[in-house]
């Protein structure tokens, strides 16, 4: 027997119920981990005593991204490369930043760049998924409740529409994994070969800001296949 009435009430067994709160302990977990290594290494300088802007000037330079401007943006943690626009936005703390967090996230979003301009494929797919992807993440819910809610003939198509949009947003975080680890990856590779940052502590702190972030990617994915799972539950109890 399920407490309060959970199966009834969402359709739900118990096996569901606790990996959708293992994910949702794991995804507020990797946002704590993400912020507090951003603090954390955000107080230690790099000995090169460059900004986050400046290098990420310096190696989109390096690697012929010289009409790739690099501008400031506000918001915590809000730096991104704009595939769009071709243009990398930084945040205030990693633009002005001297220190091995603001060095490491610049090098990752110019990993992002160098990955657009070489035509990575992962990328190319990701950013081809996107407009259906957004449409997917804004619709589905809507869609699926409406068909959930209300009977008639239309029920399971609506259902099914929203199980389908869902699938494609899940699609698009699948693919972000390998982008957003490759991203990384070069960012390292970056950093060490062009002596920004010393072999061990330096190159390591940047690391794990990197792998922090990583964490955040592995959540929401996780969270979004569980949530598929639970929207092919409810349109099964509903079947039934």
């Amino acid at each position: 027997m399920y407490p309060f009435g959970l199966y009834g009430l969402y359709g739900l067994d118990g096996r569901l119920m606790i990996l959708l709160f293992v994910t949702f302990i794991f995804a507020m977990y990797a946002q704590i981990k993400v912020q507090s290594t951003f603090a954390r290494f955000s107080k230690v300088a790099a000995a090169r005593g460059v900004t986050g802007a400046q290098i990420a000037r310096e190696l989109l330079d390096q690697n012929g991204l010289h009409d790739v401007p690099v501008e400031i943006v506000t918001g915590r943690l809000s730096d991104h490369y704009d595939p769009r626009s071709r243009r990398m936005r930084l945040s205030p703390e990693v633009y002005h930043g001297h220190s091995l967090a603001a060095l490491g996230v610049a090098a990752h979003e110019t990993g992002h760049a160098v990955q657009h301009s070489t035509g990575y494929a992962p990328l190319s797919f990701r950013n081809s998924l996107f407009p259906v992807a957004n449409i997917g993440s804004t619709m589905a819910m809507p869609l699926f409740i409406v068909g959930l809610l209300f009977g008639g003939g239309a029920s399971m198509l609506l259902m099914n529409l929203g199980i389908l949009l869902f699938t494609v947003a899940v699609v698009f975080q699948l693919i972000t994994l390998p982008v957003e680890f490759n991203a990384s990856h070069r960012a390292l590779a970056m950093l060490e070969s062009t002596g920004t940052l010393q072999r061990g502590g330096e190159l390591e702190g940047a690391a794990k800001v990197l792998r922090a972030a990583a964490m955040t990617y592995l959540a929401a994915t996780a969270v979004a296949l569980v949530n598929l799972l639970r929207l092919l539950a409810l349109r099964g109890s509903r079947r039934d």
